[in-house]
């Protein structure tokens, strides 16, 4: 049997909330409860939201909340030549084609379609059979294929995405020079052998394209698992962007008792106060991710 490899992926936006802290305690006890390896990636490809010093912040916060990582973490940063690599090999495969479109040029198209189609989140094919003429590339776009994509989620369901079409073409190098997430994060868990992909249910809806990427550049396909995600009580996602505070590192066994109670494991009362040593044991000990439930309760 092979060793169970599994990974959390926080990107260096700001420091780390509850809701990040819940993706780090669920992909870490389902590795270590199947003496797994458990590695930490800085997916640190997007300098424009970047902020200075949040990498190094949460590393330390997942130290002193107890997390013990396997191999030196990986800078998604010193990884380009591996992206350029896949994206030649999807260039000679013709999976992907140069796109001349703005952002305002393709929401002007979405505005024009409002009232005869309810997806106006998509892209309107404008250069999928070629550059206009006079007009240079600003990024490169997947030729998205017409079969359904469907996966098996061990919290979520079975998951079947719908037929995908030209609209569905999503860009793996973006107009600014950057490789997008999406190729980025495909290459570096095949790379790293990552066998379940263990992380938030508001990345569900991007494993459709990165399961597609794995069938064009070959790569096996790992397990996933998306976990319930964390809300303010306004029914908010919590992020940076909605004011969610960074977990302290004074607080660690009372932040801890609450991850697992988010996950559907409750700590027993014997435990208040335990250090934290012991309560990383009871949970590994005790983890089970059918106990995990789909959506967070209200």
């Amino acid at each position: 049997m092979s060793t169970y490899r599994g990974r959390f992926a926080p990107s260096p936006t700001g420091e780390l909330h509850f809701g990040s802290l819940v993706a780090a305690v669920g992909s870490y006890l389902q590795a270590r409860a199947r003496q797994g390896i458990w590695l930490v990636r800085m997916e640190d490809i997007d300098p424009p939201r970047e902020q200075t010093g949040a990498a190094d912040s949460i590393l330390r916060t997942l130290e002193c909340y107890g997390f013990e990582w396997d191999q030196s973490v990986l800078y998604q940063s010193t990884r380009s030549q591996a992206y350029q690599a896949a994206l030649e090999q999807l260039r000679f495969q013709k999976q992907v084609y140069p796109c001349a479109c703005s952002r305002s040029e393709i929401q002007a198209v979405r505005d024009k379609l409002a009232g005869f189609t309810d997806a106006l989140d998509i892209y309107p094919g404008t250069c999928r059979k070629g550059l206009p003429d006079g007009r240079p590339a600003r990024s490169w776009r997947v030729r998205a294929h017409d079969r359904h994509i469907d996966f098996i989620d061990r919290v979520q369901g079975n998951i079947i995405a719908d037929r995908q079409q030209p609209g569905d073409d999503f860009v793996v190098y973006r107009a600014d020079g950057y490789y997008a997430y999406q190729l980025a994060v495909t290459v570096d868990d095949a790379w790293q052998d990552i066998t379940e992909i263990v992380r938030g249910a508001d990345l569900l809806a991007t494993t459709p394209r990165q399961i597609l990427l794995q069938q064009y550049l070959q790569l096996a396909q790992p397990g996933y698992a998306h976990l319930p995600v964390a809300i303010n009580p306004q029914g908010q996602k919590l992020s940076k962007q909605t004011g969610a505070t960074p977990v302290s590192c004074q607080q660690v066994s009372e932040t801890l008792y609450a991850a697992l109670a988010f996950l559907g494991h409750t700590v027993p009362g014997e435990l208040t106060g335990a250090p934290q040593q012991e309560i990383w044991s009871w949970a590994i000990d005790n983890w089970q991710l059918s106990a995990v439930p789909e959506t967070a309760s209200s």
